[in-house]
């Protein structure tokens, strides 16, 4: 078994979370979501957090992805916008390996909650301005890309390559 994290990283509601939990259970290694770990170590909700501005949450955010890496071997969940600070993706790959779970922007845009989601409060035109802007980073800074079809089959890719 390789001794490194997973590192889940692709556009909100491609599926990071859920794979990444799949993966945990089947790899019998801790889970751990990047958000959540940053709505518990602030006691306030992401919406919360962003009501301070996306820079102060991109702070918590690098400070998160600097703590959660040192703990290998585990399976780790990133927001969406991780990519957006290079020194997050230098932290992460020192300790994992970084799979870019691609869901077709038309399936997220279906069915994700742009509620809970500060950024895409907006409406769907948002999150398909985000997938312009983040696809080629997400291309550029992942080791693998991972076609989110089925979550059995992303999860089989990703223990197969992680194997």
């Amino acid at each position: 078994m390789n001794n490194q994290n997973i590192v889940l990283i692709g556009m909100p509601g491609c599926g990071k979370t859920t794979v990444g939990k799949e993966l945990s259970e089947r790899l019998k290694i801790p889970f751990c979501d990047i958000d959540e770990y940053i709505v518990t170590s602030e006691g306030k909700s992401i919406p919360e957090i962003f009501e301070k501005g996306e820079e102060y949450f991109r702070e918590l955010e690098t400070k998160a992805v600097s703590k959660v890496s040192d703990i290998f071997p585990q399976v780790i969940s990133t927001g969406g916008g991780v990519i957006k600070k290079p020194s997050n993706i230098e932290t992460l790959k020192k300790t994992g390996v970084i799979f870019f779970i691609n869901r077709p922007i038309e399936d997220i845009a279906n069915d994700v909650d742009i509620k809970t989601r500060p950024l895409l409060k907006a409406g769907t035109a948002k999150l398909y301005e985000l997938y312009k802007e983040r696809y080629s980073l997400y291309k550029k800074y992942c080791d693998y890309q991972i076609e989110n079809q089925s979550l059995e089959e992303c999860v089989n890719k990703i223990i197969s390559i992680f194997k």
